[in-house]
């Protein structure tokens, strides 16, 4: 299974350097020598080095406390390295387009996640995520960064206060998820039951996902963040249902999206490769760790994490801390 995993990577990583090369080279020109002018006498390959490092403990962290690996990539990388904001927006995109990926095929033959009630969330998320890549890549860098902080500040909020419900009591089901036949069944393995699911504020749910998609292509975190706490605690789906339909979610919504930055030139083959093979490193050896430490103290560990990066995107964004 992880050799699949490691050649699912390697393909994505490969493709992206590939296209990467031919696409957007007025915008990356640009960008670069921006970042050439502001004198760094760093050499150039020291870079990917650390940003490799960093991935790998991000990986890592990011298995054990239960989010996707984009939401920390984006504001930490983007407001603690040299690159240019649009750069680490789009290789946010691919770290989190390559986990779902690799997930998402496994989860959808082993009855996990649901195609019926995955698809028009995606048609809806993706359609607004491609708005939502043009609006931050046509934005200044400073309004974005700060439009960054708000919202990461935003997300260890909803982290503090959502509560997960393994199965939602989903009384009825309402007329249009009715319409679309969206509910199922699944087997929970841990108690040998078959699980009957419906759901119910379908159009609450499409409305949020406008948003969630919006956000996910104007700041590259992915969206697994807002997938799950939608589904799950808004929606009605069972806990298991909604993460394994989260993941398949993102194959879609943030592949709509990293094309907008593929098309312009914000994906540099220097970050991208790196940054997947670190967070897969990290996520392999996150899993094998994970049994022995405690859910609620990582969690925490991760909420701290994102609380530094986010204050740090938004005084960064405001000019106060450069």
């Amino acid at each position: 299974m992880q050799r699949g995993f490691l050649v699912v990577i390697l393909i994505i990583a490969m493709a992206v350097g590939f296209f990467a090369q031919f696409s957007g080279i007025a915008y990356a020109e640009e960008q670069a020598v921006g970042a050439v002018a502001q004198g760094s006498s760093t050499p150039w390959w020291v870079w990917p080095l650390v940003l490799f490092v960093v991935t790998f403990l991000l990986g890592i962290v990011a298995v054990l406390g239960g989010v996707g690996g984009g939401v920390l990539f984006v504001p930490i990388i983007g407001g603690f390295f040299p690159f240019h904001l649009d750069f680490v927006r789009g290789a946010g995109l691919l770290v989190a387009l390559s986990g779902a990926l690799a997930a998402g095929p496994g989860l959808l033959k082993k009855g996990m996640a649901d195609l019926r009630l995955a698809l028009p969330l995606a048609l809806i998320a993706s359609s607004f995520a491609i708005v939502g890549a043009m609006v931050g890549l046509a934005l200044p860098t400073k309004i974005v960064q700060t439009a960054l902080g708000a919202t990461i500040l935003g997300i260890v909020a909803i982290m503090l206060m959502a509560k997960k419900s393994e199965y939602p009591d989903v009384k009825q089901a309402d007329a249009l998820s009715t319409a679309l036949r969206i509910n199922g069944i699944y087997h929970e393995a841990s108690t040998g039951q078959d699980i009957n699911w419906k759901i119910h504020r379908t159009p609450h749910g499409i409305i949020t996902f406008i948003i969630v998609g919006f956000m996910a292509g104007m700041f590259g975190l992915g969206a697994g963040w807002a997938n799950v706490p939608v589904l799950n605690l808004m929606m009605g789906a069972p806990l298991k249902v909604s993460v394994a339909t989260s993941k398949f979610l993102l194959s879609i919504t943030d592949t709509s999206a990293a094309w907008i930055y593929v098309n312009n030139g914000a994906v540099l083959p220097m970050m991208v490769v790196p940054s997947i093979i670190g967070i897969m490193l990290g996520s392999i050896v996150g899993v094998r760790i994970l049994t022995k430490t405690k859910p609620a103290a990582v969690r925490y560990i991760v909420i701290v994490m994102l609380l530094f990066a986010g204050a740090r995107a938004l005084l960064k964004g405001l000019g106060i801390w450069n």
